[in-house]
């Protein structure tokens, strides 16, 4: 064979030997890019219990804040106009907690995804009450059992006023049957962040962030002592009862426990954030923050 030919040849060769190396390196770094991604539940542990804790932390830039695999987008000016429509006096409040409302905002968007998927809707825009059905229909099959409401009875005989358990029965059933199904679509939910491989902007996220902390509830949480928060208000009778025994608490372990009152109607959004809907409320979270167990209502210091 003459030589320019086959040094032509070798050259190709080389070229393309070279260009598969290039590539093989690439996929190589990628997939350890993969591996190492960091969600948000890696560097943000008080969002561990959140929808959007699975999402991956990666850099959109521009105007992006939120984007998820199968094409829904969240950006910075959709937020700016969302947060325009919310009640003025709340407004310091959104700011200092915008990841709460870009979850909210996203998941939103997720579900209006969702029902059209489900056949809900006739193709026009998706209504709040669609998605209620929707979600309805996710945990229509919960129920409670006449041993369930009696065992909650027995634990909890302040919060019914020591009535008889046969007429707080239904009641009580009903309270439980609202927790469940609340459950269920807090697990539906979660499991639809998993599906929709959310992606965030770590820059926007970092500083979100530490504007949402800055807060005595996650404060403490953040301490690395175990903490008890009461969600009240002043001049309400169970939670101005509690006050007394907070007081007793803090006394008892000043340096092993956070103690903390958070007036719900000076702070809305976070008690919103911790999804208190009556009060008094008292979470417990153990010294890495993560909430143990939760208690509605009067509770007596034994």
């Amino acid at each position: 064979m003459p030589l320019m030919p086959r040094t032509i040849y070798m050259k190709e060769w080389n070229i393309l030997a070279l260009t598969a190396l290039i590539i093989g390196l690439a996929v190589i770094a990628a997939a350890a890019q993969t591996a190492h991604a960091k969600t948000v539940q890696d560097l943000y542990p008080l969002l561990s219990d959140r929808f959007i804790k699975t999402a991956t932390l990666t850099a959109l830039g521009d105007d992006l804040i939120l984007k998820t695999d199968t094409g829904i987008v969240l950006t910075q000016t959709r937020m700016k106009k969302n947060l325009d429509q919310h009640d003025p006096r709340l407004k310091d409040q959104l700011k200092n907690n915008l990841i709460f409302l870009a979850e909210q905002e996203i998941l939103t968007l997720i579900l209006e995804e969702e029902v059209k998927k489900s056949g809900m809707t006739d193709g026009s825009a998706v209504t709040q009450e669609q998605i209620a059905a929707f979600l309805q229909s996710k945990v229509e099959d919960q129920t409670v059992s006449g041993k369930e409401a009696k065992t909650f009875y027995d634990e909890n005989k302040e919060m019914v006023g020591g009535m008889p358990f046969d007429q707080v029965e239904d009641s009580i059933k009903q309270f439980l049957l609202e927790n469940k199904r609340q459950t269920a679509v807090r697990s539906h939910i979660h499991d639809l962040g998993n599906r929709h491989q959310i992606r965030i902007d770590d820059t926007w996220m970092g500083a979100q962030y530490k504007r949402m902390t800055d807060n005595p509830v996650d404060k403490a949480r953040l301490s690395g002592k175990p903490t008890m928060v009461e969600f009240g208000a002043t001049g309400c009778v169970p939670c101005d009862m509690m006050q007394p025994i907070l007081e007793k608490l803090e006394k008892k372990f000043p340096d092993t426990l956070n103690i903390v009152f958070l007036h719900v109607g000076e702070n809305q959004v976070l008690a919103g954030r911790y999804g208190v809907q009556s009060i008094p409320v008292q979470a417990f979270f153990d010294a890495k923050g993560q909430e143990v167990f939760r208690h509605t209502g009067f509770y007596p210091e034994e």
